[in-house]
């Protein structure tokens, strides 16, 4: 019987997260808060059927008790997220507030299927990371010196990269990370919220030619302490957020060709450089004749998407553990081979509605050094999806870099749930605003 169970589950599953992923679109048909409500509140039951789902196939077969406590805490962690910050926050964008949700249960569903050891550590970071972020939108509505330590973003930034070129582990050939009192940190994570502040209080008032070559200079340093220490998907990240910021603060297309000209004379001068580039350019091009040395990665890759097909093999079904580090560059894969095809496409549909959510709040927003902010915020966050999933399914060559909320790693989830928070704290505050206009509109209309 669990067997016919687990069978029709994969298709419930699906079929659910369709209808989540279509509410995420429906929800942008109302202007107003009100509108939005029922849209949210089906949104949420779908979230937890969804987990409910997902974690009785692994209890029902593996009949391992471990995973009923994991899906414990994961419900017990959404309750409070999903409650907590619009009680605390009552102004929050709830959008952005259920999607971090969906992703951050489907991440900690997937890792426990992957690592149980992982999952708990995780677990306990996304918990932590919560409790830290709650804070930002109040410091947000306290603080009014953000936009005068522009200088102090870009030194902070530099002096944490340098740190670890100077004093970090190598991980896969990389200086990414510190280890500090037995807990290790990839500080370029957390840089790139400064770089972001730091670009936003350069260029919100001032985009004079001077203003924008002295960014261009302090921007590289960061760019080429990166590529010193051959983390080289963050130092794109880096570099592309530069060049469209520029571009979004200025409205010069010329600006916008330099980038192009420049990151393309980039990319030709690292495949010179780094022997491992040219590997996974090789791996790229032709994963299928280097199969079991350069290509291995790729192919695992291709082939548990290729295996999962649209409605995907079932929790436990498949062997994504046959690809080498799938929790942290692969995670997409796995979801795709057990999971299907469709609810990959869901995901992705959902980071873009994301995307989409923090482009309209951006657009609202009439303080230029905020508005800044939350533009590159939302650079950094799809076009890191971006290079995640093109380089896992072999649409460019893999990048090394994390998926937001989904891949295995504490600094990354950490990271990306501060950068969504600081949007809700200007969400926050441009919402505060707004009642207080109409407030004052309301008090001029009595008194005339």
């Amino acid at each position: 019987m669990s067997e016919y169970i687990i069978e029709l589950s994969k298709y419930f599953i699906c079929g659910l997260m369709i209808c989540y992923t279509l509410c995420n679109f429906y929800a942008f048909r109302y202007r107003g808060a009100s509108g939005k409500r029922p849209v949210y509140t089906i949104q949420n039951i779908l979230l937890f059927l969804i987990q409910t789902f997902c974690f009785a196939d692994l209890i029902l077969l593996t009949e391992d008790i471990q995973y009923l406590f994991l899906f414990g805490f994961v419900e017990v962690f959404l309750l409070m997220a999903l409650f907590l910050v619009p009680t605390i926050y009552e102004n929050c964008n709830r959008l952005l507030l259920n999607n971090t949700c969906m992703l951050l249960g489907t991440g900690l569903m997937m890792i426990s299927r992957l690592a149980y050891d992982k999952a708990i550590k995780q677990y306990i970071i996304v918990l932590i990371s919560l409790i830290i972020s709650l804070l930002i939108p109040f410091i947000f509505s306290k603080v009014r010196f953000l936009k005068k330590i522009t200088w102090l973003y870009a030194a902070i930034g530099i002096g944490l990269l340098s740190a670890v070129l100077i004093m970090g582990g190598v991980t896969r050939g990389s200086y990414i990370s510190v280890e500090i009192a037995g807990l290790t940190f990839q500080p370029s994570e957390f840089v790139k919220i400064l770089f972001v502040f730091f670009l936003a209080g350069a260029l919100w008032e001032n985009t004079s030619f001077l203003r924008v070559a002295i960014t261009a200079v302090l921007a590289g340093i960061h760019v080429i302490v990166l590529v010193l220490s051959t983390d080289l998907g963050a130092a794109l990240i880096f570099f592309v957020a530069y060049v469209l910021m520029v571009f979004v603060a200025t409205r010069n297309y010329l600006y916008l060709l330099a980038g192009a000209v420049g990151g393309s004379a980039a990319a030709v001068a690292a495949y010179q450089l780094f022997r491992h580039v040219q590997i996974r350019v090789l791996a790229w091009q032709d994963p299928w004749s280097y199969i079991d040395n350069q290509g291995y990665q790729i192919t695992q890759s291709l082939f548990a998407v290729g295996s999962g097909s649209w409605f995907g093999m079932g929790l436990m079904k498949g062997d994504p553990t046959a690809i080498p580090f799938v929790s942290v560059d692969f995670i997409f894969s796995s979801i795709c081979e057990e999971l299907g095809v469709i609810f990959g496409i869901c995901l992705i549909l959902i980071c873009v509605s994301c995307f989409i959510a923090i482009m309209q709040i951006a657009l609202r927003i009439h303080d230029r050094f905020y508005q800044l902010i939350v533009y590159g915020i939302g650079i950094m966050y799809i076009f890191q999806i971006f290079l995640t999933i093109g380089g896992g399914i072999k649409f460019i060559p893999l990048t090394g870099v994390t998926l937001p909320f989904i891949s295995y790693g504490g600094s990354s989830v950490m990271s990306t749930m501060m950068m969504f928070f600081v949007i809700q704290g200007i969400y926050i505050r441009l919402q505060q605003e707004g009642e207080r206009r109409v407030e004052q509109t309301e008090r001029r209309t009595e008194v005339e």
